[in-house]
């Protein structure tokens, strides 16, 4: 989360992201541009200058890019640049960040649908070694693993999740994992919803998930997205994580609490 002058220039470069149009493209093009500034020291120290007017380092940009990027996504990056940045490595999270906004608002009203495959991707990777270390092997070229990532969710997800997932190789995070948190928090965000992590002991139907949904809305007083994991070690009952908030009504929790009651 960024703090002071930075989330005043966060905001001022979204309100510049456009909401309509290739979405998806821009989303691109902001990857790239914070790509680009992260493998640059030099030019990210440059563009996050606030010695330098904003006008010039604008116009440096739009020479170094030129027209490989839309004129769309280089309005966001000139005002992005146009700010002062409490630190310069600020910038380039924030044009990712901005990349993941619009590449959400790309999914129109399969946003939903978004969410859940970023969550399921991300469980993918945790539970599959093999995966996780083939996408974080340094060893391996970034066009390799996305290549791989391309080949492994094809046609199965909607094309923005293939574009969040294969941006989470840029190494901005600690873990692909990480990255695809980060950005379904932001995807939640973006539609107003708050996430909630739900641990049970099998599959929910769909009228108990709308049934948790809606208390919880009513309870956090905005829509909450839920990101549903089936573990055999809730044995029974629900335990909710929302935030700082945990809400445990597991049997294995009633049982541990059981336990200690009769051992003091």
């Amino acid at each position: 989360m960024m703090r002071g002058a930075s989330a005043d220039a966060y905001a001022a470069a979204a309100a510049v992201l456009p909401g309509t149009g290739d979405l998806g493209r821009v989303g691109q093009d902001l990857f790239g541009t914070a790509d680009l500034l992260r493998s640059e020291p030099g030019l990210r120290r440059v563009a996050s200058d606030a010695a330098l007017r904003g006008e010039a380092k604008g116009d440096l940009l739009r020479g170094v890019l030129g027209d490989k990027i839309s004129s769309e996504a280089m309005d966001v990056v000139a005002t992005a640049v146009a700010q002062r940045w409490t630190y310069g490595r600020d910038l380039s999270d924030a044009l990712e960040q901005l990349g993941v906004v619009a590449t959400v608002r790309s999914a129109g009203s399969d946003a939903t649908r978004l969410e859940d495959e970023v969550f399921a991707v991300g469980r993918l990777v945790q539970a599959n070694p093999e995966l996780r270390d083939a996408l974080s092997d340094p060893a391996r070229s970034r066009a390799d693993k996305t290549a791989l990532v391309a080949g492994l969710l094809g046609d199965k997800v909607l094309p923005a999740t293939v574009s969040l997932v294969q941006q989470s190789l840029s190494g901005s995070h600690r873990t692909v994992a990480v990255a695809l948190a980060a950005y379904q928090k932001v995807a939640a965000e973006v539609r107003g919803e708050g996430v909630a992590t739900v641990r049970v002991a099998r599959p929910l139907a769909d009228a108990e998930r709308d049934r948790l949904a809606a208390a919880l809305a009513r309870s956090y007083g905005r829509d909450v997205h839920l990101n549903v994991i089936v573990d055999p070690e809730v044995i029974g009952g629900i335990r909710v994580e929302i935030g700082d908030d945990v809400i445990d009504g597991t049997v294995a929790s009633r049982l541990d609490d059981a336990g200690r009651r009769l051992a003091g």
